[in-house]
């Protein structure tokens, strides 16, 4: 039984499959998940929630050694974390973790929780690492869906590159792989189409849906008719939440997100539109369609002919002669699938730039920035039918598989005969054969699709047949006899029949030119600019404005145009230099079932994984071979320390002088570079983190010493300038003394004469004054002060902190003064620049945010200091909360009172303007509804509630003195309407919405809009009844009135809306005509109440 516990299995001393299964299931029946082969680590999916990534967990996983802990994910990060930074015995390079596994083994749920670790592992108390966490649950709504094999499966691959200086994240950068485009379009039986359909048909209000122009879920085509169950539609409602919280986190903008969700909609429209014949050629609308028609129209903002004309019929020129060729039925529904998977597939991967965009690193070109990569990557697939997307996702992994057969077994064993190593060769599976089959050119089988697709007229048979012809004799590759395209690869995990129907047509991926321009001349600004944007090499989009690219239309050209399987191949070749470049760490995952079940073992399906993952020959050259083997130089480099010798030469008698001074064993030494078992890192590590911790508290001793001795030159300049005024004040008052005694006699012979003349009563004549003894010049200033008589003043402290005996010391406060005297007057005059350029950003842009029916709301104190902000909550009870005016800086802190302190949280804008607590991951349209969340949800880490809000000191003098002006001038526009106003009828409110859909943003159809920003109207729903006669039940958005303002300075309360939207509307009408009578469109399953969190309510 002992056997079966071992955490590492390259300490298994029998090995063979019976102990390694046994082993793993055994742990895995202990719900010990995760075990170690050597240096790589084993993860079986649980199917269950687990209490392993808990925050106590988490943190004891920072900085451990791994002999102490039990194997984990967290483990992989921090050894990938710190081995970045150099701090174990490799010195600092960029890192790599590959995480590979067939599809339902838990790939993608590691990938969550390894850019977990590394974000708490690299916490710097910035926003960017919330940000970058956001990005997981954004992509996994666009790009994952449900298939047979997993209810989360990743329908595209992506490498996440995380960019740190020194120890801190500075961005990140998305690269992502071959989005499967076709589930738009088609899904098998037991599949779903992806997340985001769902999501946002149960998380969007009633009113959205009104507004991007949806219906009940089980209309569209493209979702095959199935919603699902309350519980599944409630967990959709709470994913579309978070899938708003993340784009507001990342920064997308609103009117971004509103067009990105009227083309989702448009798509799913586009599906319904069905076509048949007419009596000419031509192709018509069904009359049931031609609502869904107008409906994809408006929602890609088209004009619904040039739509229809572009899905009917191709337009080419050829000799300067336009030439229109007619579709039949079902060249036309090609073109609207294709249409569909083509706007999707630019969706997402405008989502990716977009990211990519934002999570950029702000630093300077000249700065060298390190790297940890994570490889989240599609599993392998066997389906009951395998099409394009499988070949292309098994050859992924085919490359993956070989990359770590190169790294583990062929790299290693060839430098031990390189080296003149003793070593008894092991085995090993080696799929470079295949990978052949497929990349060689020019008879591979991707270069021979490309071969078949730049022939117009050729089939997927011919393809078939010319795969058959070219590979029947290879051993890797098996023809099928049938009268469908089918031929059968025998892949590394096995023998896997693909179904050649549509593989020219995806590997073509060519959309009309007259859709392209279409779409290019859309009215919707994101669509225009999906569609003229250019696609790199690797299938990555490049944005650009569509006016520049209209010059490069050749580009297009489908002729010239990279086949989908090319961009792929290239893509892969591109990630295999990364990764080969880096060092890398691996995560074997396991499916212990195919029934996606918790706590059951399908023995069968466990062992084909350790089989052709080869993990019995991994544990054999992890247990018996030597992982780490850096050369002299480079050891000698990163151990000389251990000698303590300075100027060690580079050699291998240098290398074997330090290992002698250690106590490590079962390394060997080659012609050019040490051999070391994987733990021998860990041992060195050790060793090095002992001299590290004396060198420590050698400059602790060192740094005491020096600041003693300051400490000490101060005390004696101190007592030197105090000796110094001492007698400078002596003198001093000597002088006065002797100047006192001068006078005194001269007014004594004044008064001697004057007796003298009344007595001879005889005119007197005044003697002439003794001319003064000149003053000493004033000295130059002391840095002390002049008078040392007066008690010294104690520096203002907080109410919420008792004085400490150390505060009124004189010597203390004199060198304080003597410390901090240079340069105080030019931090004073810095400090009150910030102040007034905060104070005119906050008039400028924020103070109509705030303002609450024309006053600031309690809780707000203006600009206030931190001090002022704890003194007002001195006898305040746990949970009062104030928020002020950062002073040095444009944002906002929050001052929350404690059990035991204060505590002071930054509140950050985005610069899509939503309100972020940094270190939170939830982000708020406005102030109040950053106080009201968080009223029932606790801040972070304490978990603390706002409860009460703390008010001003009094009625008269409010604490925002420097912008108290700001809530009488919103009073000033609240006023009510000016006599020339009051006889107007109110405007028809559906009129002033149509103004508003087509005016352009920032002007508006009164002088309102031309107001400077802190003389608009504040947005409040009684002073708009009262102005406006009252306001229609529920405040429909189309009534609103025109004080409601958005953030640019036009409408702060209206929201964005789609470019066609009384077009969409319309059309909504017109299909919901064709239903029978009663039948309610809106959705059976009542789907969560929680608004989309760019749908901003009334404060």
């Amino acid at each position: 039984m002992e056997v079966l516990l071992h955490e590492d299995l390259a300490a298994l001393s029998d090995l063979d499959e019976q102990s390694l299964l046994e082993s793993l299931s055994q742990r895995f029946r202990q719900d010990r998940i995760y075990t170690y082969i050597g240096d790589i680590l084993v993860a079986i999916n649980p199917f269950k929630y687990l209490p392993l990534y808990e925050k106590e967990v988490s943190e004891s996983y920072k900085y451990h050694e791994k002999t102490k802990l039990p194997p984990h994910i967290f483990a992989v990060a921090d050894r990938a974390y710190q081995s970045m930074l150099g701090r174990l015995a490799t010195g600092p390079r960029n890192q790599c973790i590959v995480i590979s596994g067939e599809s339902g083994a838990g790939k993608t749920e590691s990938t969550k929780l390894l850019l977990r670790q590394i974000m708490e592992l690299c916490r710097a108390n910035s926003q960017l690492e919330q940000q970058i966490l956001q990005v997981n649950p954004l992509l996994e709504a666009f790009g994952n869906a449900q298939t047979v094999m997993n209810d989360n499966s990743s329908r595209f691959g992506k490498y996440i590159q995380l960019r740190f200086h020194n120890s801190s994240v500075k961005g990140a950068k998305i690269n992502e792989y071959l989005l499967e485009k076709s589930r738009v379009v088609h899904q098998d039986e037991g599949e779903r189409n992806f997340h985001i359909f769902y999501c946002m048909l149960a998380g969007i209000s009633p009113e959205d849906k009104d507004m991007y122009g949806l219906l009940d879920p089980t209309q569209y085509r493209y979702l095959n008719g199935r919603y699902g169950s309350e519980d599944i539609v409630r967990k959709w409602g709470e994913k579309y939440s978070e899938v708003c919280n993340a784009m507001d986190m990342v920064g997308f903008e609103e009117q971004e997100k509103v067009d990105m969700m009227t083309i989702l909609a448009g798509i799913l429209s586009l599906g319904n539109i069905m076509f048949e014949p007419t009596e000419t050629d031509a192709l018509r609308v069904t009359n049931k369609s031609m609502g869904w028609l107008k409906a994809t129209a408006g929602q890609f903002g088209v004009q619904e002919e040039e739509l229809l004309r572009s899905l009917t019929c191709t337009l080419s020129v050829m000799r300067g002669e336009a030439i229109r060729r007619l579709h039949n039925q079902q060249q036309a529904e090609d073109a609207r699938d294709s249409i569909a998977k083509v706007a999707y597939g630019r969706v997402f991967g405008w989502i990716v730039s977009k990211v990519n965009e934002l999570l950029a690193p702000n630093v300077d070109f000249d700065v060298e920035l390190s790297e940890i990569g994570i490889l989240d990557i599609f599993g392998f697939e066997n389906f009951a039918v395998n099409r394009f997307e499988q070949l292309c996702i098994n050859l992924a992994n085919e490359q993956l598989q070989y990359f770590f057969n190169h790294h583990i077994f062929l790299m290693e064993q060839n430098e031990y005969k390189e080296e003149g190593i003793e070593w008894e060769s092991i085995s090993f599976k080696d799929n470079k054969p295949i990978l052949d089959l497929f990349l060689t050119k020019p008879i591979g089988i991707l270069s021979l699709l490309d071969e078949q697709s730049a022939f117009p007229q050729a089939s997927d048979r011919d393809f078939v047949d010319k795969l058959n012809s070219k590979f029947k004799s290879s051993p890797h590759y098996e023809v099928v006899r049938s009268h469908s395209p089918l031929f059968t690869v025998v892949h590394y995990a096995g023998k896997v029949q693909y179904n050649g129907l549509g593989f020219l047509e995806k590997n073509r991926d060519t959309i009309p030119a007259s859709i392209r321009s279409l779409f290019i001349n859309s009215v919707t600004p994101l669509l225009s600019l999906l569609f003229a944007a250019t696609i790199s090499r690797t299938g990555t989009l490049m944005p650009r404005k569509a006016k520049l690219m209209q010059k490069a239309d050749d580009n297009f050209n489908s002729t010239r145009k990279q086949s989908v399987g090319a961009q792929f191949k290239h893509s892969l070749a591109v990630l295999m230099e990364k990764m080969f470049v880096a060092s890398p760490h691996f995560v074997r995952c396991i499916k212990p079932n195919g029934s996606k079940l918790p706590d059951q073992v399908d023995n069968k399906i466990v062992m084909d994984q350790l089989r052709y993952n080869g993990l019995l020959e991994t544990i054999r050259i992890r247990r018996d071979g030597f992982s780490w083997r850096p050369s002299f130089k480079e050891f000698a480099q990163r151990f000389n320390i251990l000698l303590i010798k300075p100027d060690l030469p580079l050699t291998k008698e240098s290398c074997m002088s330090i290992l002698n001074t250690t106590e490590i064993h079962g390394w060997k030494c080659g012609s050019s570079r040490m051999f070391f078992k994987y733990w021998h890192q860990e041992e060195l590590a050790r060793l090095l983190e002992r001299l590290g911790k004396a060198a420590l508290v050698i400059q602790k001793d060192y740094r005491s010493l020096r600041c003693r001795r300051k400490y000490l030159s101060l005390l004696v300049e101190v007592h030197r300038q105090r000796q110094a005024q001492r007698e400078r004040a002596e003198r001093e008052a000597r002088e006065e003394e002797e100047e006192k005694r001068r006078e005194q006699e001269l007014e004594e012979e004044m008064r001697r004469r004057l007796d003298m003349e009344q007595e001879n009563k005889r005119p007197f004549s005044p003697p002439v004054p003794l001319p003064r003894k000149k003053k000493p010049q004033p000295q130059p200033r002391s840095i002390l002060p002049t008078a040392t008589h007066l008690a010294p003043v104690p520096r203002p402290r907080s109410k919420q902190f008792e004085a400490t005996p150390f505060d009124n010391l004189e010597v203390h406060i004199e060198l304080a003064e003597l410390v901090g005297q240079v340069g105080g007057e030019e931090r004073a005059r810095e400090r009150s620049k910030k102040r007034k350029n905060t104070i005119r950003w906050f008039k400028e842009t924020q103070a109509r945010k705030v303002v609450h029916n024309g006053a600031f709301p309690c809780w707000f104190h203006g600009m206030i200091t931190r001090r002022q902000a704890e003194d007002l909550m001195t006898d305040k009870p746990v949970g009062c909360f104030l928020i002020r005016v950062g002073q040095s800086r444009e944002g906002y802190t929050l001052t929350y009172k404690g059990a035991n302190r204060c505590r002071h949280f930054m509140i950050e804008m985005q610069s899509n303007g939503k309100y972020v607590i940094l270190g939170e991951d939830k982000a708020h349209p406005s102030l109040p509804d950053l106080v009201q969340h968080h009223s029932q949800v606790g801040i972070k880490p304490f978990n603390e509630l706002l409860s009460m809000p703390c008010g001003q000191t009094c009625d008269q003098n409010t604490d925002y003195e420097d912008l108290k002006g700001l809530d009488l001038l919103a009073t000033a526009n609240h006023g009510s309407p000016k006599s020339g106003e009051e006889g107007e009828s109110t405007p028809d409110p559906v009129h002033l919405e149509l103004q508003r859909l087509f005016l352009p943003p920032g002007q508006g159809p009164s002088p309102e809009s031309q107001r400077p920003p802190v003389l608009r109207r504040i947005s409040d729903r009684r002073h708009r009844a009262v102005a406006g006669g009252g306001e229609a039940p529920g405040g429909r958005r189309g009534e609103r009135g025109e004080g409601e303002e958005e953030e640019d300075g036009t409408d702060h309360k209206s929201r964005s809306f789609p470019r066609l939207y009384p077009s969409i509307r319309l059309a909504m009408r017109e299909i919901q005509q064709h239903f029978p009578d009663g039948q309610d469109q809106s959705p059976s399953i009542s789907h969560s109440t929680t608004n989309p969190s760019w749908r901003r309510t009334d404060s």
